[in-house]
């Protein structure tokens, strides 16, 4: 599956969750994510922008891993998915494979649908909350963008990890 989104900065989350709300739009989770990140110790996955994650929400976990497609209006990355049973024996699996944790972040999410697209509010410590667009295409990240009253001009095609580091600078 494609994974289409763009990033907001400084924004109002009060403000835009209202404008979504207006436009129907749904709220659908608000709760913790714990993300580990794994890598060899070469640093291979990393040295070809492969993601490779391991979420926990909750009681579930899943494997995630996101290849990129392209990086110019949007981050474009193939992502592939699944729920896996136990968290704690999925990362022994992963480290019996030789790889091992590279980062691990924490972070509160309020997810939106809207037109089958998902907005995504994250807040991570120390870090302003900022707003993420996800959609199924391109054209449709556009339309979420100004219906919401933002502009592609202000749009960051940046991983989480380039919006931690551009506020830790």
């Amino acid at each position: 599956m494609k994974e289409i989104e763009v990033k907001f900065l400084e924004i109002n989350k009060e403000q835009v969750i209202k404008r979504i709300e207006n436009l129907g739009g749904k709220k659908i989770f608000d709760g913790d994510l714990e993300n580990i990140f794994f890598d060899f110790e070469d640093e291979r996955l990393r040295k070809n922008n492969v993601l490779l994650r391991l979420r926990r929400i909750g009681s579930k976990s899943f494997l995630t891993v996101k290849t990129p497609i392209e990086k110019k209006e949007a981050k474009i990355k193939e992502e592939n998915e699944t729920e896996v049973g136990k968290h704690e024996s999925m990362t022994k699996i992963l480290n019996n494979l030789g790889l091992f944790e590279v980062n691990r972040t924490k972070k509160h999410r309020t997810s939106y649908t809207l037109d089958g697209a998902r907005i995504e509010f994250d807040t991570l410590e120390g870090i302003p909350t900022y707003l993420e667009i996800e959609a199924p295409s391109l054209e449709r990240l556009k339309e979420i963008v100004k219906k919401i009253g933002f502009s592609m001009n202000d749009a960051k095609n940046w991983s989480e990890n380039e919006v931690i580091k551009h506020y830790k600078t």
